[in-house]
């Protein structure tokens, strides 16, 4: 059953093809897959206009669940897509994560090769955790980082509510692992469980001092928010780099040079302003993606 399902999501997908050619025989042809949120659509995009502009034939496969377009990359029907480096070794892998950026990458790389795929093109993008704050509450309790976090909650107990969704408060390495590392516990009532969605807005209304909220998320610019420093690093890292056949990237090497500029030119700060122009000023995906590369010289325009 989960086979049919997986199949009938990637037939469907099919359908909601962004800019895509018709394959003609002889072309150099390519399956660029995306997950079904934004950050997802202008990576792709980006991925497609350059591999486009280099004589690549390239059909978008989007809107598809990190399951279903892992799966598409293991049986073929994707050629390559942008994955973050967490959710290979935890979701995929069944490792347990790594703090270190570049050690996780190389793990990735590594167990990966065993399934026939390439890694390229580590970016600063990281899509990770987060705690936010209004940035003028923080500003005015003091507080840049988790540990300025952990300090003021043990010297001021029972005054800091906490919005987080109901995984992130029991996971082992959710709340409970940043309570463990940063040596502080927010009182049971002032944890407020809610939907991820709804904490960004419970924060700007003042509804609560502290919330969980994911670092290239539009929201944070939105509602003048700031992410604490995760100066113990307790979170793990979600950079996003291609996933790629390594079928494909042996027959297609240059694939890793005409996409690099992408990682080297993108950080967590960009991506979330990127996602801003399309979540909350409604601009089109293609068109946020395009002027990205035509204002970094990466295409003509």
């Amino acid at each position: 059953m989960k086979k049919i399902m997986l199949t009938l999501q990637l037939a469907a997908a099919l359908t909601i093809v962004g800019g895509c050619n018709v394959f003609g025989a002889g072309d150099r042809q390519l399956t660029i897959g995306a997950k079904s949120f934004t950050e997802q659509h202008l990576l792709s995009e980006m991925t497609f206009h350059l591999l486009e502009n280099e004589g690549y034939n390239v059909r978008q496969m989007s809107n598809l669940g990190s399951n279903v377009v892992r799966t598409a990359l293991e049986n073929g029907q994707v050629d390559l897509y942008w994955e973050y480096t967490g959710t290979a070794l935890v979701s995929y892998m069944n490792e347990e994560p790594i703090a270190d950026p570049p050690e996780a990458y190389a793990e990735v790389k590594r167990l990966d090769k065993e399934n026939g795929i390439d890694w390229i093109n580590l970016s600063d993008v990281n899509n990770t955790y987060t705690l936010l704050m209004r940035e003028e509450e923080a500003e005015d309790l003091g507080i840049v980082s988790l540990s300025d976090l952990a300090s003021y909650v043990n010297e001021h107990p029972n005054t800091i509510t906490f919005g987080t969704d109901g995984e992130f408060a029991n996971r082992p390495d959710g709340l409970p692992n940043v309570e463990e590392t940063y040596d502080f516990q927010f009182g049971a009532a002032q944890l407020r469980q809610m939907d991820a969605g709804l904490i960004y807005e419970a924060l700007y209304n003042e509804s609560l001092n502290v919330g969980l909220g994911y670092e290239t998320d539009p929201r944070i610019d939105r509602y003048n928010l700031i992410p604490l420093e995760d100066d113990l690093s307790v979170f793990p890292p979600y950079n996003v780099a291609i996933t790629i056949n390594e079928d494909v990237l042996a027959a297609n090497p240059e694939i890793e040079e005409i996409t690099k500029d992408i990682a080297e030119k993108l950080n967590s700060e960009i991506m979330r302003e990127l996602n801003y122009q399309v979540d909350v000023e409604g601009q089109s995906v293609s068109i946020v993606a395009y002027n990205w590369l035509v204002e970094n010289d990466l295409i003509d325009q």
